[in-house]
């Protein structure tokens, strides 16, 4: 018995592989079909709008034929369609795995309020603040890129709602509306060091008073509901000494939203109470000092040889 005759012979025995074969030449028709009269739409419409939506227009037709075959070839034999059934949804699994992701992302994002509109979160490196969650995607306003600090951009940024499960995600409001950030000051040697701290304490203390009180029994909450150490809530100044300043860093805690202005009220206020101090303290900054220029000699004797 030659090879041909134990393949039909085989096929014979077996309805549902024939059965299963000549649905797949179908499909590969269908699916040709389809590409062919895309690629006829895209040479012959020049207007690229009416170009897309009809090359959409013919796939879409061509999934509800594909799904209406597939209906009626297989409407005779129950196990047979049960298994082709089964075939059909793993494939439509496969291609819309992007799409259920999301919807499944959407469902995770509302059960276990990983964010809500109004939070400002950052994920898969783009950072915004939230103002839709839907089904399938989040919307949230741009801050960053090529503003600095924490601005708006202008830019609405949708973000399929699947990236929850593909990396990180930074809530800066989440349980503690709060954020550390830190203030660096350079003072010049010689400047009055106990005058400069002293100064600094007390315009950080009167500014961010409100931020401090706000912030401690939110603090003590997420103390209690997560493992977690405890943390300094009052603003704290530390002292470096560099080769050509001392540095103060001051480290205090902001609403996550008033972090820039913080910063600008708290610069402000220093600046002006220095300035105030009449010379005893001064600011540093970076200088270059030229000990000796070396002494350059020129011959300049015409006889030489050049």
């Amino acid at each position: 018995m030659t090879n041909i005759e134990y393949l039909k012979e085989w096929i014979g025995a077996n309805p549902l592989v024939w059965s299963m074969i000549k649905f797949l030449i179908i499909l590969i028709i269908v699916l040709t079909g389809i590409q062919l009269v895309r690629r006829y739409l895209k040479r012959k419409i020049s207007n690229a709008i009416i170009r897309y939506k009809a090359q959409k227009g013919i796939e879409i037709l061509g999934y509800v034929l594909l799904v209406l075959l597939t209906f009626t070839y297989f409407s005779g034999a129950i196990k047979d369609f049960t298994i082709i059934i089964g075939l059909f949804t793993a494939g439509i699994a496969f291609t819309l795995q992007e799409l259920i992701l999301s919807i499944a992302g959407s469902i995770y994002i509302f059960l276990v309020q990983v964010y809500k509109p109004g939070d400002r979160i950052e994920i898969n490196g783009i950072k915004g603040d939230v103002i839709d969650v839907d089904s399938i995607y989040t919307t949230m306003m741009e801050i960053g890129q090529w503003v600095s600090s924490d601005n708006y951009s202008g830019r609405i940024v949708k973000l399929s709602n699947a990236f929850v499960f593909k990396g990180p995600i930074y809530n800066y409001s989440k349980d503690f509306p709060f954020i550390w950030d830190e203030l660096e000051l350079p003072i010049r040697y010689g400047s009055d060091m106990d005058l400069t701290k002293s100064i600094i304490i007390k315009i950080a203390s009167e500014s961010l008073s409100e931020y401090t009180a706000n912030s401690k029994s939110e603090w003590e909450s997420v103390v209690k509901k997560y493992y977690i150490e405890d943390a300094q809530i009052d603003p704290t100044l530390s002292i470096k000494l560099t080769d050509n300043w001392i540095q103060f860093n001051l480290r205090y805690i902001v609403d996550f939203k008033k972090r820039r202005f913080t910063k600008y009220l708290l610069y402000d206020k220093i600046r002006m109470e220095i300035e105030n101090t009449n010379g005893k303290i001064n600011l540093a900054s970076s200088t270059i000092e030229i000990i000796k220029i070396p002494e350059i000699k020129l011959n300049l004797d015409k006889n030489q040889d050049l």
